[in-house]
């Protein structure tokens, strides 16, 4: 990564978001990438000793564990909550932060909001693989105060000391026990590029956490937050990406190892033939993405999709989101969804032996899976038999979705090899059928 850092940097400030002021406001960005699943090689949660399969039970079982990211409560029903669970997320982005720049290994996550990362001196810190960050050996570190918009911006999150009632202080609680707490404060950080001309983005507000206890795992050094809320990194990034990212999933454990990838502004732009649109929905909770999905057909029988109940128009009734790998419907809506895929296969029913997954095959047997639609408002997508069937274990082939009262989300392997972008200007969220491997 030292390479990577020491090439010529595109130093380009943080640009006109709701609570950073900057003189360059009017130049744009555009640029992309590397977004790795953290069951990669390149990923250092890597484990060289899993199977595929147990790679891929694995990811089911962080799904399920994930419902508490939303702090129990079904998008249908009422807001989340901005509780995560400990190291929560799918995928990760390599960034550096301060001057010099630091290396971090960072979980990049759609349903969080808060760019941290551990900082000494530490109170107390979890064992972390990487070293920590020292905030007195970056130059451009700089403490947010309590009068400053970056700290209200924080809301509930933040607080001031009642010592000196000057240092902006925030607490994360996790939805697992776990907590991370410290210091508000700016600094430079660094976004890898796929061009090799890493992105320099200046007074980017960060936690800077000083107590930082729980379930956090040794390998993570800190979250990148890519959520709608007012201190994610679109949000800072703001009109220099005309509030644009999309990425393109690679599928799981493709055979040239391929890594997926994000992009910014200019680069994200989704559009052309084949590609679909459908409305972002705005809730008091501003960190999720909603979306309204109407109905999923299989085949030819059509499912009309539950309304969200907490809005009059009934629309927003589902979340989209990267750090989750399944898709998780409304428990009625599921066992509706489920006999209608079970219909549609003529194949002996399996059942899973951990009890994760509810419609399982034999993966010897000759299967031929219903075609999937999901009929967002304005857009259908047309699912792949790779988005919609997982293979678990060497003899077990599942559908990847789950029936959930606590939640319903539109997860990672239902949008892989798709190009997927995000327009929170616009307010609207497209896919388009890609081969994200070759992008």
């Amino acid at each position: 990564m030292a390479s990577i850092f020491s090439s010529v940097l595109l130093a380009l400030s943080l640009l006109s978001s709701s609570f950073l002021s900057n003189a360059n406001a009017h130049t744009k960005l555009g640029f992309s990438a590397d977004l790795i699943h953290r069951d990669s090689p390149k990923s250092p949660f890597y484990n060289p000793t899993e199977t595929t399969s147990q790679r891929l039970r694995n990811a089911v079982h962080r799904s399920v564990n994930r419902v508490v990211h939303f702090n129990g409560k079904d998008a249908s029903v009422n807001a989340p909550q901005t509780e995560i669970t400990a190291q929560g997320g799918e995928y990760l982005m390599n960034i550096s932060l301060g001057t010099p720049p630091l290396p971090i290994m960072a979980i990049a996550d759609t349903g969080s909001d808060l760019i941290w990362t551990q900082c000494k001196p530490c109170e107390t810190c979890y064992v972390q693989d990487d070293p920590i960050f020292d905030p007195k050996a970056s130059s451009t570190y700089k403490d947010v105060s309590c009068s400053s918009r970056q700290c209200t911006a924080l809301e509930n999150q933040a607080s001031c000391s009642t010592e000196d009632n000057k240092t902006c202080s925030y607490t994360l609680f996790y939805g697992d026990k776990s907590y991370t707490k410290g210091n508000v404060a700016a600094d430079t950080l660094t976004l890898g590029s796929t061009d090799n001309r890493p992105v320099q983005l200046k007074n980017v507000v960060i936690g800077c956490g000083h107590n930082n206890v729980g379930r956090f795992t040794n390998k993570g050094s800190g979250i990148i937050g890519l959520g709608g809320g007012s201190v994610s990194l679109i949000s800072q990034l703001g009109d220099s990406i005309d509030g644009k990212f999309s990425y393109c999933l690679v599928p799981l454990f493709s055979k040239n190892d391929t890594t997926s990838k994000i992009n910014f502004g200019t680069n994200a732009v989704v559009s052309g033939n084949g590609s679909v649109s459908t409305p972002l929905i705005t809730k008091s909770q501003a960190t999720f993405y909603y979306l309204t999905l109407e109905s999923v057909s299989v085949g030819s029988k059509n499912i009309k999709y539950p309304l969200a109940s907490d809005s009059e128009s009934g629309k927003g009734n589902i979340i989209i989101d990267s750090g989750t790998t399944l898709t998780m419907f409304p428990t009625k809506f599921y066992s509706e969804f489920e006999d209608a895929v079970a219909s549609s296969i003529n194949a002996k029913r399996i059942q899973d032996p951990q009890y994760l997954l509810s419609l399982c095959y034999s993966a010897t047997a000759k299967l031929k899976f219903p075609v999937i639609t999901m009929h967002f408002d304005g857009a259908d997508v047309k699912l792949d038999s790779s988005n919609a069937f997982i293979q678990i274990s060497d003899n077990l082939v599942c559908l990847a979705f789950r029936g959930d009262d606590h939640l319903a989300i539109y997860g990672n392997l239902s949008q892989m090899n798709f190009l997927v972008g995000y327009d929170t200007v616009s307010e609207t969220v497209s896919f388009k059928s890609a081969d994200c491997a070759k992008m």
